[in-house]
């Protein structure tokens, strides 16, 4: 369980460790939730919906940090040093949110030691993932970070057959400028690889998704060129 999103069968514990001040909150599409540098600090849960979490910088460009859905949180830096907010979260689609004043929230992390754990695997979770972002986005080129991603972001493909077993799909297919945000590139960028690896039978856009078709090559082109990227530095 460690790192994955609190379940609908955990959720009611959950939400019995948060004080009856934690509040409902329905977001429409498209809601800006916490913006840059806001000076709140309280927690958000995830009860139904998804939301978006980027950083915009001064020139209009964004940097994609984390899509989020039901089970996950946000805001909880703000909550545990007092800091301003570092990043924009916004509503990718109408969300139901509960929102934990933060004085409600640290004492259920540090009162219920079920939620503190929780807590603790998340916030790992979430440094892991981006430390290896980082480093891709700073070792691999614009091909790799995509393999990279797309990996990352697939999940197994319901086998039809035993030649569909090892694929992977990404459904609904993310958007090209939402890759080119993720991994620090153009939109034409991420069209023109999608594209190459359709020709080179490594991906198929189906009326479901993106389909990966052979995972397992992606994964071995992205060992290689970290390792070549070690080894030239």
């Amino acid at each position: 369980m460690a790192g994955k999103p609190f379940s609908k069968a955990e959720m009611p514990a959950i939400l019995a460790a948060f004080s009856p001040r934690a509040a409902k909150r329905r977001c429409s599409e498209g809601e800006l939730i916490l913006d840059y540098e806001d000076a709140s600090n309280d927690v958000y849960l995830i009860i139904s919906g998804a939301v978006r979490v980027l950083i915009r910088t001064p020139n209009g460009k964004e940097m994609l940090l984390a899509d989020l859905g039901a089970g996950e949180f946000f805001g909880e830096t703000a909550a545990i040093d007092g800091s301003a907010r570092s990043a924009n979260v916004t509503t990718t689609m109408t969300s139901e949110l509960i929102v934990i004043p933060r004085a409600e929230f640290l004492a259920a992390v540090h009162g219920t030691p079920a939620v503190c754990d929780r807590v603790l695997h998340l916030l790992v979770n979430r440094i892991r993932d981006l430390n290896e972002r980082m480093f891709q986005r700073n070792v691999l080129d614009v091909r790799h970070r995509l393999y990279a991603d797309l990996l990352r972001l697939s999940r197994p493909r319901e086998a039809k057959s035993e030649q569909t077993g090892e694929q992977r799909i990404l459904s609904p297919p993310p958007p090209h400028h939402d890759l080119a945000a993720r991994i620090g590139c153009r939109r034409e960028q991420v069209s023109r690889e999608i594209s190459a690896m359709e020709s080179e039978g490594l991906a198929e856009k189906t009326r479901g998704g993106l389909v990966i078709l052979r995972p397992a090559e992606l994964a071995r082109r992205v060992a290689a060129a970290t390792d070549e990227s070690r080894v030239s530095s």
